[in-house]
């Protein structure tokens, strides 16, 4: 099930398997806008890359999804050619680490970016993207709460 709300960028939604999570990736797609950059806000397990990994299979990734926790990005193509970054900053001990790795080359390439752990390295995140917060409901269902962000804006008040 999903809303969106009225006069915001919000969009929300419960899956209580993960086929009704991969069946929400359409809509997600059309309110996503061409949005490149989606962090992915959540708890320890509480499934970010296994969404990450429901958006290959939605996107037709040719690689399987694995967790960058140790590796800190992972590369996918899609059957298309496309190419998508996939980012675990949890164990990064600081921007600058993230910096030297040339994370501004990655999230300005054009390619789409998904970023977990996005809170370590705040002050290298573009101005645009889209949040995606995940909270656990219980062991088999989630409730992902998608906003469109401009910092930008707020820099600017």
């Amino acid at each position: 099930m999903f809303t969106k709300e009225t006069n915001s960028d919000v969009l929300r939604f419960e899956c209580h398997s993960p086929e009704e999570t991969t069946s929400f990736l359409g809509a997600l797609m059309d309110f996503a806008q061409g949005e490149q950059i989606w962090l992915l806000e959540g708890d320890m397990g509480a499934g970010k890359t296994t969404f990450v990994r429901q958006v290959g299979e939605f996107l037709g990734f040719v690689e399987s999804v694995q967790s960058p926790t140790f590796s800190i990005v992972n590369e996918y193509r899609s059957n298309s050619g496309k190419i998508y970054y996939h980012f675990d900053f949890y164990r990064i001990n600081s921007e600058r680490e993230a910096f030297e790795i040339g994370v501004e080359d990655y999230f300005y390439s054009g390619n789409m970016c998904f970023i977990e752990w996005s809170s370590r390295i705040p002050s290298l995140l573009p101005e645009t993207y889209l949040q995606i917060k995940i909270d656990s409901i219980n062991e088999h269902s989630r409730a992902y709460t998608i906003t469109h962000k401009n910092t930008a804006i707020k820099r600017t008040i």
